[in-house]
Parts: structure tokens; C-alpha cells; sequence
């Protein structure tokens, strides 16, 4: 349950898929005809369906705050019990206004509306279980669409071993220093600072990724990273995510200073 599953958090996917969803409800009822709809005349169908095609995108809509919300707080990572707790508590909402829908919007005047079990037995579920797979696949092919652009965008920290390497998202690298014929990495992972020791050099890396700018012979930075200055018995220092504290030697005090006045304006 705690498998991850492909998420595309990106709203505008999720606008796309809810008006295809309200598309696809709308085709469904109007070609299938479930309960009395065949009775109902072209112009009543053309009124009341697309209701019910609306009510499928607006609820679908109306969720997204809740993903959002397991998003963040499983920190960034969407599980398969993410996925189907959103699913769950789409479709009982979803059923529950569509009744409300039924009961007094397209029967309002009439004295015996279908029950609700008669109604789930006869078009909810059954047309829940024709839309819920369009959902997922669009929601599973926006996530793998989404996590391919993502590792496309990776930069890779290559080490002097054959297996040495740490392939990250630019911006998920707060900074790096040199430790004697290695380099420590320090970065994010989802929420969480981590720390990875290769074998390379600090210059190498400051050649190869011009974006870390050199902060000291020992240092580089990310100025995505920067937090606030730093001064103390003379000597300047930048505070990074995570309270990571690098000192700034003269040589390089002009460069970084332009470098994050440029990154934070």
C-alpha cells in the first residue's frame, strides 16, 4: 500500500482530466440510456445530462485541495494508498451529490424518484465502474508524463569509481564541500536533508555545473538555497536550508553576492 505510485501534481493535468471526466459521463448516459432516460426527449437530454457531467468535473475539481493536502503531507511522495484514498472519497462524494442532483433538480416535481439502492444498483455503480478506469489511466498517464520530464531535468554527480554517482533535480542540491579526495553532497530527498560522500574533486563539479557557485576553495553553493547572511569577528558566512552554514571568503564575496541578489529578486 505504501508502494509508490506515478502523481502528476501539476492542477492543470487535473483541469484536463475533470472536463474529459464530465465529457465522458455526459457520452455515457447519453448513449446508454440507463433507467428512463430513453423516455426523456432530445432537448430534456441535452438539459439534464450534462448536469451530471458537471457535477462529475466540479466534484472531481473539488478534490484537488485534498490531494494536495496527502501530497504534502506524505512529503511529496504518492503512494498507492494516497491514490486510492482519493479515489474512495471522490467517488462516495460524487455519488451522493449526483443523488442530490437526481432528487431535486431533474425529479424535483415528480412523487416517486427511484431510491438510492435502486438508483446505486442500476447507473451509479455501474457507471462508476465504466468511469473510475478512465480517471486512473489519465491520472497514471499524467504521472508517468510528469516523473519523465522530472528525470530529464536531473543532473548527475558523477564519481571517479565505475558505481559512484548521485543523480538529483538541480535545485534539490543545497551545496557542496570538499573532503580530501571526496566530495559531500549535501541535498534534499523529498523533505529530508541527506548526505552522500563520492570520490571526485570540488573543481571538477564547479566546471562541469557552473549554476553551484564557488563560495570558498572548500565550498560550493546553491543560491536557490539562501536563507540570510551571516557576520561574525569579520568573517561573512550564508546560512542555507536546513541551517547549513558556509563560510564566504573574500575572493568570492562580489560573485555571490550578485549570484543570490540575482537568484532572490
Amino acid at each position: 500500500m505504501k508502494r509508490h505510485y506515478p502523481f502528476d501534481p501539476l492542477i492543470k493535468h487535473h483541469v484536463i482530466i475533470s472536463i474529459l471526466l464530465g465529457v465522458w459521463v455526459f457520452v455515457f448516459l447519453f448513449f446508454t440510456e440507463p433507467l428512463d432516460v430513453n423516455e426523456l426527449s432530445n432537448n430534456e437530454k441535452l438539459i439534464y445530462l450534462p448536469g451530471y457531467g458537471l457535477v462529475a468535473s466540479f466534484c472531481y475539481l473539488l478534490f484537488l485541495p485534498f490531494q494536495q493536502y496527502l501530497y504534502f503531507s506524505f512529503k511529496k511522495q504518492w503512494t498507492v494508498y494516497s491514490e486510492l484514498a482519493f479515489i474512495l472519497t471522490f467517488s462516495i462524494v460524487t455519488i451522493i451529490i449526483a443523488r442530490c442532483y437526481y432528487l431535486f433538480i431533474v425529479v424535483a416535481n415528480e412523487p416517486n424518484p427511484y431510491t438510492l439502492g435502486y438508483m446505486l444498483t442500476t447507473i451509479l455503480l455501474p457507471a462508476m465502474a465504466t468511469i473510475l478506469p478512465i480517471i486512473l489511466i489519465g491520472r497514471f498517464g499524467f504521472g508517468k508524463y510528469y516523473e519523465k520530464q522530472l528525470d530529464d531535468q536531473k543532473i548527475e554527480i558523477k564519481g571517479e569509481g565505475n558505481y559512484e554517482g548521485l543523480r538529483l533535480q538541480l535545485n534539490d542540491v543545497i551545496s557542496i564541500q570538499s573532503s580530501d579526495n571526496y566530495i559531500e553532497v549535501f541535498y534534499l530527498s523529498g523533505n529530508s536533508l541527506k548526505k552522500t560522500l563520492i570520490r571526485n574533486k570540488l573543481s571538477v563539479v564547479a566546471d562541469e555545473f557552473p549554476e553551484f557557485r564557488r563560495a570558498h576553495r572548500s565550498y560550493l553553493i546553491n543560491p536557490f538555497h539562501f536563507q540570510q547572511w551571516k557576520s561574525e569577528n569579520g568573517k561573512l558566512s550564508v546560512i542555507l536550508n536546513h541551517h547549513i552554514e558556509v563560510p564566504i571568503s573574500k575572493t568570492y564575496q562580489k560573485d555571490i553576492k550578485a549570484q543570490i541578489n540575482s537568484a532572490t529578486n
